[in-house]
């Protein structure tokens, strides 16, 4: 089997700035000699890391990715860890009788997660695992992405479905979702362009391309987010520290509260709006 310092120095070459990091990983990912050489060389090619793997890590998860689906980023982990920690919250309520309850039908015992615009279903398998029993239902546009997200979410007693936003979910969870969670595309259509082309040129531009000014999905989202929310349930957005100010008020001018949270060591933004418990 070739040094790890060749394959390092092959990395290099092609501009890999991790190539100590992702020639272990490759290493540790082939069988053979002429396995190490075919992963290398799709590396070296350009052809994103997650995808020559077949995972990627994931707010300690390791997802299942598929060539052509949107690769999961680290600056997604707030909006989960918040998805997750609100979830926890229903659960806990659910277990007590207080709140939340009778919003839901009672074949539905568990707090209701939606992973809307899911992709691999890095969200909802992140939500998952921190927040104990939830009743998680994924939904996606690209077939490719679906089938990813059923990779990673139905062994584990997820749903997932395809279609166009809420058109994808099952009427039954209309007014009765605790968490929604979604990280549509906000890239405005002509920065694409700008994009490392390990995105730009991989994964399907549906999962990037937010239009004119990046929140073409997060107005429909916003839209309709009040009528599928439990009383007091959530929904959470992912945007640029930029764009949250208009996907604030788009949510606002859905019914909703809202907040922001940001991370600045993490790059990340969250919009979140909460539906009235009483309304």
């Amino acid at each position: 089997m070739p040094a790890e310092t060749e394959i390092v120095t092959r990395l290099r070459a092609a501009g890999c700035v991790f190539a100590e990091d992702e020639a272990r990983l490759l290493v540790e990912a082939s069988d053979d000699d002429s396995e190490l050489d075919r992963l290398v060389a799709r590396r070296a090619a350009g052809e994103p890391l997650e995808y020559v793997l077949g995972w990627a890590e994931f707010a300690g998860l390791r997802i299942r990715v598929l060539p052509g689906v949107f690769v999961p980023r680290r600056r997604t982990e707030l909006l989960a860890a918040e998805a997750a920690r609100l979830a926890t919250v229903a659960v806990l309520a659910g277990h007590d009788g207080r709140a939340g309850a009778a919003a839901r039908d009672a074949a539905v015992s568990a707090p209701v997660v939606v992973d809307l615009c899911c992709g691999t279903g890095a969200i909802g398998a992140a939500v998952m695992d921190a927040a104990g029993p939830v009743h998680l239902v994924a939904a996606d546009l690209d077939p490719i992405a679906v089938q990813a997200a059923r990779m990673n979410l139905e062994p584990q007693g997820g749903l997932v479905f395809e279609g166009d936003l809420y058109d994808a979910l099952p009427v039954e969870l209309r007014a009765r979702i605790d968490v929604l969670a979604v990280n549509a595309p906000y890239v405005p259509s002509e920065a694409i362009a700008m994009m490392p082309p390990e995105a730009r040129d991989h994964e399907a531009r549906l999962a990037l391309d937010g239009g004119n000014d990046g929140l073409d999905v997060h107005r429909r989202v916003a839209a309709s987010a009040r009528s599928w929310l439990a009383p007091g349930g959530s929904v959470l957005i992912e945007t640029s520290e930029r764009q949250a100010p208009v996907a604030r008020a788009l949510f606002e001018a859905g019914g909703l509260a809202t907040r922001i949270l940001h991370d600045a060591d993490a790059d990340a933004t969250v919009v979140i709006g909460v539906r009235n418990p009483v309304g």
